[in-house]
C-alpha cells in the first residue's frame, strides 16, 4: 500500500508522528494509500523552511517569478490527465468533472501570471514641493492554505499562484481525504524551478491545523470548508492576529419565474445539483419554484434525473461518482427519510438505487413541497439532493433567499429584464448568476459569498486575492529644489 508523505523544504519526508490516516478509492470501498499525519514538530519545519526561503524569496525579481508561474502552468496542463486521474482515484468524481476543475484552477494560475501589472503601485509626483508620494504592496511572509476534500485541486491553486507570485512563501495543509492531487501539484511546482522551501505540504488533521493557526511565523491563512469550522478558523486565526479569508458553507437558490425557458431551467438544476456528487459549495441544493411553473419543472427535472449514469468516475458513460466516504454517504442518505417524516414529498429517493460493489454511492434525490421549517432545508446536505421550493410570487421567492443565513450563490431563470435586473441588484448573496446556475467567476475576478458563507473582508484569487496576500506601505521622499543643487543642471542663472 502506497505511503504518502509530507513536502518540507522540497524532500519527502515521512512523518514521525505515529498517527495516520486511511485514503479511499470511493468507488470501490477499499483502501488505497495511508497517509501520515503531522506531528506538531513537522508543521514547525515546513513553516521554518518557508521562513528560510522568504528572505530569499521576497526579493527575487517579478520577471523570474513570472518565468516560473509560466512553467508551472504549462506543466499543470501536460499533466491534467495525471492529475485528473489522481482526483477520481481519490475523490471519486467522474473524469469530465476532474478536468473541469484543473481547468479552472490554469485560470488563477494564468492571473497570476499577468503578477507585473497586478503589482504595480501608485505615485504621485510633486505632492508637496520637492515631495513625491506612492504606494507599493509588499508580500506578508509565510501564509497557509487549509484546502477542503471536494476541490483538492483547483482550491490550492485558488491561492498557491497569486501567493507565491506576490513574494510570499507557502504551506499547505490539503484534505487528508484525497491528498494525491495537491500533493502532486506541488511537485510540479518544484519542477518548473520554484526553490525549495517556498511551497510546503503537511497532511494532517485539527492538530496541523491548529498549529498553523497559531504559530507566530504563519502571517495569514486561507480556508474553505464547512461554515463552523469557517468560523473557528476565523476566530483562532484572527485572535493570533492573523489574516484570514475563511469560506464557508451554502445553500444555493436557484428561483425558476414562470417565464423561464422550461428547459434551460431543468438542465440546469439537474447538473448543478448533482454535478460532482453535489459536493460542490456552489452546488444548487434549493429550486424556488414560483407559481404554476412548480408542477412542469419538476417533472421535467425528474424525467433528466432519472436518466443520469451514477458509477465508477473512471468509467466514461458515468455522469455522476460516488460520494467521498462511507459515512458522508449514510449521513446524506439519512437526509431523504429525515425530509419525508417532516413532510417533503419524496419524488425520487436515491437510496433505491442499487449498487454493486462497496462503492460509497447514492443516487440521485429529489424532495418536493419542502418548506423553510424542514431539516433538509436548514442544513447544508452536501450531496446529490435536491429540495423544491414553491412560492406564490417573486418577491416571495427573493425574500426567502434573503432569510437564508447562507449567501454563496444564487440564480434566477427568467426571460423578463426586469426581474433578472431587481434580481442581480438585489439577491442578497455574494456571487449571482441569471440563467447560469452556478456563477463561479473567472479568474480575474475573486471568489466568495456573504453573510454565513465567508468570514473575513477579503474574497479569494483575481485582485482580492493579491490584496490579501500583500500589504500596502506608502513612501514619501523629499528631494531639494534643483535650483539650489551643487551639481551644474543647466539651469539660467536668473532660475
Amino acid at each position: 500500500m502506497d505511503t504518502i508523505n509530507h513536502l518540507i523544504n522540497g524532500k519527502s519526508v515521512a512523518s514521525t508522528s505515529g498517527r495516520t490516516s486511511p485514503v479511499f478509492n470511493p468507488a470501490t470501498g477499499e483502501q488505497s494509500a495511508e497517509l501520515g499525519l503531522a506531528s506538531i514538530e513537522e508543521v514547525d519545519a515546513a513553516v521554518d523552511a518557508a521562513k528560510t526561503a522568504f528572505e530569499t524569496w521576497s526579493r527575487v525579481s517579478v520577471a523570474q517569478r513570472t518565468r516560473i508561474l509560466f512553467s508551472f502552468r504549462n506543466l499543470v496542463e501536460a499533466n491534467i490527465d495525471e492529475i485528473a486521474r489522481r482526483l477520481t482515484s481519490e475523490h471519486g468524481k467522474v473524469l469530465s468533472d476532474a478536468a473541469g476543475e484543473i481547468a479552472r484552477g490554469i485560470e488563477n494560475i494564468e492571473y497570476a501570471c499577468g503578477i507585473a501589472e497586478h503589482l504595480k503601485g501608485s505615485y504621485n509626483g510633486n505632492a508637496s514641493t520637492g515631495v513625491d508620494v506612492y504606494t507599493v504592496r509588499q508580500p506578508l511572509g509565510v501564509v497557509a492554505g487549509i484546502t477542503p476534500f471536494n476541490f483538492p485541486a483547483m482550491v490550492p491553486l485558488w491561492t498557491i499562484p497569486n501567493a507565491i507570485a506576490c513574494g510570499n512563501t507557502y504551506v499547505l495543509k490539503p484534505s487528508e481525504k484525497d491528498p494525491s492531487a495537491p500533493l502532486f501539484i506541488a511537485e510540479l511546482f518544484h519542477e518548473a524551478g520554484l526553490p525549495e522551501g517556498v511551497l510546503n505540504v503537511v497532511h494532517g488533521d485539527k492538530l496541523a491545523v491548529d498549529r498553523l493557526l497559531e504559530h507566530p511565523d504563519v502571517k495569514a491563512a486561507s480556508f474553505v470548508g464547512s461554515t463552523p469550522i469557517a468560523k473557528y478558523v476565523y476566530e483562532t486565526g484572527t485572535a493570533a492576529g492573523k489574516r484570514i479569508q475563511a469560506l464557508g458553507g451554502a445553500k444555493n437558490h436557484m428561483l425558476v419565474l414562470p417565464d423561464a425557458d422550461l428547459g434551460l431551467a431543468a438542465d440546469a438544476a439537474v447538473s448543478a445539483a448533482y454535478g460532482s456528487a453535489g459536493e460542490r459549495c456552489m452546488a444548487i441544493s434549493v429550486v424556488a419554484a414560483v407559481g404554476d411553473v412548480a408542477d412542469p419543472l419538476v417533472d421535467a427535472i425528474t424525467e433528466r434525473m432519472q436518466k443520469l449514469t451514477v458509477g465508477d468516475g473512471t468509467n466514461p458513460d458515468s455522469e455522476m461518482g460516488p460520494l467521498i466516504t462511507r459515512e458522508h454517504r449514510d449521513k446524506v442518505a439519512d437526509y431523504i427519510g429525515i425530509g419525508a417524516d417532516e413532510g417533503a414529498t419524496v419524488v425520487v429517493d436515491g437510496r433505491d438505487q442499487n449498487f454493486d460493489g462497496d462503492g460509497f454511492f447514492l443516487g440521485v434525490s429529489l424532495l418536493d413541497n419542502v418548506t423553510p421549517e424542514m431539516t433538509v432545508y436548514r442544513d447544508e446536505i452536501f450531496g446529490p439532493v435536491l429540495c423544491v421550493v414553491r412560492c406564490d410570487t417573486y418577491a416571495e421567492a427573493r425574500d426567502l433567499i434573503s432569510a437564508n443565513p447562507w449567501g454563496n450563490g444564487a440564480a434566477i431563470f427568467t426571460r423578463d429584464g426586469g426581474a433578472a435586473r431587481d434580481f442581480q441588484e438585489t439577491a442578497d448573496a455574494g456571487m449571482v448568476g441569471i440563467n447560469v446556475p452556478i456563477p463561479v467567476p473567472v479568474g480575474y475576478h475573486s471568489f466568495g459569498g456573504w453573510k454565513d458563507s465567508l468570514f473575513g473582508d477579503v474574497t479569494m484569487y483575481g485582485p482580492e486575492g493579491v490584496n490579501f496576500f500583500t500589504r500596502p506601505k506608502v513612501l514619501t521622499s523629499r528631494w531639494p529644489d534643483p535650483a539650489t543643487s551643487t551639481v551644474d543642471l543647466g539651469f539660467p542663472t536668473n532660475t
